[in-house]
């Protein structure tokens, strides 16, 4: 990706399914970011948040159920925030990615070593894995103590969603606010030299 991506906004770091909502969206100026854009960005992202060991490599099926679950998340984001009733599609969605994680170790055997378990799955069974942690973590952050926090962005064009860390706050970032602030203060100069 070339184009500059916008600074974290608080709570991403410590859930992944804010992080992920705020994985795509708009730049001022009308243009688009999408850090899953193909496999290999996917596979960094996961990396990037400690979501998948170094060496897993993602298929475009596997980004793909990535990017469905980032657009029901943000349809539940969107309905917290504005108080709307989220899709049924949007609330079963996540409620599959909470169940379809493999959870039991499998059991090898080696002439060697005997019997061993260890959780060896193909790789759509480890994005079932990081998919069913988004979700939980989504889950909780939406039922929990901190959903009273959970925000979208007040600016004009920003799509994202942040946690507030004080009531006052209005913006994802500081960049907004400043592009808030700046169009509020052309708009008075404006109306100044017009009347």
């Amino acid at each position: 990706m070339s184009e500059t991506l916008p600074a974290a906004v608080p709570g991403a770091e410590e859930h992944p399914s804010l992080a992920l909502v705020n994985s795509a969206s708009e730049l001022p100026g009308g243009k688009r970011y999408d850090e899953l854009d193909g496999p290999d960005d996917a596979a960094d992202w996961l990396r990037a948040h400690d979501l998948i060991a170094s060496d897993t490599v993602l298929h475009e099926y596997c980004r793909g159920r990535l990017a469905d679950l980032r657009a029901d998340l943000r349809d539940l984001f969107t309905a917290h925030t504005t108080g709307d009733v989220p899709t049924t599609a949007a609330v079963q969605a996540l409620n599959r990615a909470l169940t379809c994680a493999p959870g039991a170790l499998l059991l090898q055997f080696d002439p060697e070593s005997g019997f061993t378990r260890s959780a060896n799955h193909p790789v759509t069974q480890v994005v079932e894995h990081v998919m069913a942690v988004i979700a939980d973590d989504a889950a909780s952050l939406l039922s929990g103590d901190q959903a009273s926090v959970l925000a979208s962005c007040e600016a004009d064009g920003c799509q994202r969603f942040f946690l507030r860390t004080h009531a006052r706050r209005q913006w994802c970032s500081t960049r907004c606010g400043d592009r808030v602030r700046a169009a509020r203060a052309y708009a008075r100069k404006r109306t100044l030299h017009s009347a």
